[in-house]
């Protein structure tokens, strides 16, 4: 093949050129884009600073500054009032007081004012934080410097007004400006609070930093500073960077009035300033009704966006790096499974055609001598096709496609076409229980499923397969479901697997379901109605769902049926124990409880009864050829056949052990006795020596009657006064101690047996015994009952 007509040169010039063209797109997208975009980007970040920076000075000056108005207003601690009321003479400590409250307003907010006036029109007096107390306020040289605020409010109907900025006069009694720049404005409202200038007692002036203002403006437009001002209605300057400017009009005249006359309280336009061209933007003071106004060079935005289309086009040069990069790693990628596929075709095939160029027109000429091998692959298909419907039908009861999915494979489970209602039943053969041979049974079930997929039927069709678990699974597919078609075709099913393999066979059938993809719902409630079969022997088809409301119930058997149980087999007490094993069968059957609940319960059962043969060495007869009681259990099939096989095996246990004790009831006596005389101080209730010799301690009892001729108590009692009698003799040991050795817990109860049996207390026949001389006394042994 040709080097550049291979597929790996060809995928390489794709791939490259389509990254070069996608990139290319791209980048001039975004050119366009953010050419246009990143102006408008950088106009509305101018105009939200703005924003800011008038929400700044609306609460960090003018509201603060009104704030102080209030304050002044509601401080109690002097008499604003002072020299409006017309009957109080004002002593010097008031005016003094005063005057200090004044001051300390100032003191306290020396960052934002200069100063703090009180001016009483109708007396036209004035104390001042700065001046000091004034008469004839208007008139002399400092006057001038409060003027505008003091005639304006004279004869305003508005209760407050901001004056533009004036110069800071060089002393408290010159009218002359200070050269340094610095400037204030002043705020005036009358007092009372909802009194005109004209009609109130008092007038409160502040006088604002000028400062305060600009330095906000530098401090959050830095870059505008030059060219930010506040102008107020007339369009006179009130902040400004160029301090002597202020109070005038600029060389921006003709934008600030475009702002001015918009009616607008913010915006932004363009305009030409001179010979350049500006973007500017405006935006109104509520407080104060003046306009912040700023003014920034066009070039500005036109800069950046020649260093946005830097960026683009650098990201450009990389994307097309990177994406030529990533091009041979897919060319390498996708070309390896091609090469991996051309060498497999090479060393199936031998040597390549001459005509062949490059490895696509190899892979396409392998696929040709491949489709026809799967053109012969097919007459095998249909010869193994029982087993694909097998596997197909397994398939479907599990749930294993969707409904699109299936639609495709109904060839396979052998319908040829959609039904508009399904439902499963469920055979159980009986193969565990039958009498036909492992070499008959496949041909037998096959005949049987053959027979019910050809039975003739309107509107419908049977699926008939054997499951793992030699259950026999039909699938009636219909146009019509009904119950009475339901019940016709499970009888018509009934009677023919009845005939062709064994009278026992039990039907189930599951839920109605409209989609193929749904019928594993189906099989499982067949399956799980099956289980009860065992239970309810006397139904021949389960189909009533209300069974299945068992599978959720949480209720148990009380564990000490199964105590009792055992405790009864241990008694060989017959009735008892099988009274109790069909209290126990009853309840699972008319119970509420879950058929794998039950199925547990009659295993404990077996286990119980297993463990207690096994404890009495009793070898069982064979009944199903197991030596294990367990698989006698799971031969079982049905709950009435357990019953019966129970019973009868509890019946000839209990009787066989009872006839073998009774051969051995003198060699188990002489074992108890044994026990007896070793362990004379531990347990020896009736009981407890019973269960060390394996028989019941009522049989245990009754031997002791009638091999000794006394009863158990009677014999116990006797052995340990012996003991004791003994240890009075032969140790020197304590009463307690003798009492503890034969197995009393109490001393006193000791002696009291002791005195029952001897006549005397273990004392008085120890006196006796130590007593120089003497014999020892003739003890008899009374005859002592319980």
């Amino acid at each position: 093949m040709k080097k550049w007509s291979s597929a790996w040169t060809r995928m390489a010039l794709s791939y490259g050129s389509i990254v070069i063209i996608i990139v290319l797109l791209v980048c001039s997208f975004f050119y366009i884009y953010f050419s246009r975009s990143y102006n408008e980007e950088l106009q509305n970040k101018n105009q939200l600073i703005l924003d800011n920076t008038v929400r700044t000075i609306e609460e960090t000056v003018l509201q603060r500054v009104q704030q102080i108005y209030l304050d002044l207003s509601l401080d109690k601690s002097a008499d604003i009032r002072l020299f409006a009321k017309p009957s109080a003479q004002s002593s010097l400590d008031s005016v003094i007081d005063l005057q200090e409250l004044l001051k300390s307003k100032v003191a306290g907010n020396s960052d934002l004012i200069q100063s703090i006036h009180l001016y009483y029109p109708k007396q036209n007096i004035m104390l001042s934080s700065l001046y000091g107390l004034r008469y004839n306020a208007d008139q002399g040289e400092g006057a001038a410097s409060y003027a505008d605020w003091l005639g304006s409010m004279r004869t305003s109907r508005q209760n407050s007004l901001w004056t533009s900025t004036r110069k800071v006069p060089l002393d408290i009694f010159s009218s002359l400006a200070d050269d340094n720049g610095n400037a204030l404005f002043t705020y005036a409202h009358s007092y009372p609070i909802q009194s005109s200038g004209k009609t109130g007692d008092v007038i409160i002036a502040i006088d604002v930093k000028e400062s305060a203002v600009s330095n906000i403006i530098e401090n959050m437009m830095p870059s505008q500073f030059t060219s930010t001002f506040i102008v107020n209605p007339s369009g006179r300057t009130i902040s400004n960077a160029h301090k002597i400017l202020l109070g005038q009009k600029g060389g921006y005249d003709a934008s600030i009035t475009k702002a001015l006359a918009s009616g607008s309280p913010k915006g932004s336009f363009d305009d030409k300033i001179g010979d350049t061209p500006f973007v500017v933007s405006y935006q109104t003071l509520p407080a104060t009704g003046w306009t912040i106004y700023s003014a920034m060079p066009a070039s500005y935005y036109y800069e950046q966006s020649i260093m946005v289309q830097k960026l683009i086009l650098g990201i450009c040069l990389i994307a097309i790096v990177i994406g030529l990069a990533l091009s041979a790693v897919l060319v390498k990628a996708n070309y390896r499974p091609i090469k991996r596929l051309v060498d497999r075709i090479r060393d199936t095939s031998g040597p390549v055609p001459n005509h062949i160029k490059n490895e696509y027109r190899l892979i396409d000429h392998s696929f040709i001598q491949l489709s026809n091998k799967v053109s012969n692959l097919e007459e095998t298909l249909l010869a193994n096709s029982p087993a694909i419907k097998h596997k197909a039908v397994l398939k479907l009861l599990l749930g294993g496609n969707n409904q699109s999915q299936w639609a495709e494979e109904l060839p396979a489970l052998g319908i040829a076409q959609q039904y508009n209602n399904y439902c499963c039943l469920l055979l159980s053969t009986g193969a565990a229980h039958t009498g036909l041979s492992p070499d008959n049974q496949p041909a037998i079930l096959s005949r049987l499923i053959h027979g019910l997929e050809s039975l003739s039927l309107k509107d419908s069709r049977l699926i008939a397969e054997e499951l793992p678990d030699k259950k026999l699974a039909v699938i009636l597919c219909t146009d019509m479901a009904s119950e009475a078609h339901l019940d016709k075709l499970t009888q018509l099913l009934l009677s023919e697997a009845r005939e062709h393999l064994h009278p026992d066979i039990r039907l189930s059938s599951g839920c109605w379901v409209q989609d193929l993809a749904d019928v594993h719902r189906s099989f499982n409630e067949a399956q799980a109605l099956m289980k009860y079969a065992y239970f309810l022997p006397e139904l021949d088809i389960l189909k009533d769902s209300s069974i299945l409301q068992r599978e959720h119930n949480l209720d148990e058997i009380p564990q000490a049926m199964l105590a009792k149980f055992r405790d009864k087999l241990h008694a060989r007490q017959t009735e008892e124990a099988v009274a109790t094993a069909q209290q126990l069968i009853d309840k699972m059957r008319q119970g509420p409880y879950p058929a794998d609940y039950c199925h547990f319960m009659l295993a404990n059962l077996v286990f119980i009864y297993s463990d207690v043969v096994k404890n009495v060495r009793y070898k069982h007869p064979l009944q199903f050829g197991h030596p294990d009681l367990y698989h006698e259990y799971i031969n079982l099939h049905n709950i009435l056949t357990y019953r019966e096989w129970l019973v009868e095996s509890v019946t000839a246990f209990i009787e066989q052990t009872e006839k073998r004790n009774s051969e051995r009831a003198v060699s188990t006596i002489e074992l108890a006795k044994q026990y007896i005389e070793e362990n004379l101080a531990e347990d020896l209730s009736l009981e407890a020596v019973a269960a060390k010799v394996f028989i019941s301690p009522k049989y245990m009892s009754k031997l002791f009657k009638e091999e000794l001729s006394v009863t158990y108590t009677e014999y116990i009692t006797s052995r340990r006064m012996e003991r004791a009698k003994e240890l009075i003799e032969n140790n020197n040991m304590t009463v307690e101690r003798i009492a503890s050795s034969v197995g009393y817990g109490t001393t006193a109860y000791f002696i009291k047996r002791f005195k029952e049996v001897y006549g005397c207390t273990p004392g008085h026949y120890l006196r006796n015994i130590a007593s120089a001389g003497l014999p020892e006394p003739d003890l008899k042994v009374r005859k002592v009952t319980g």
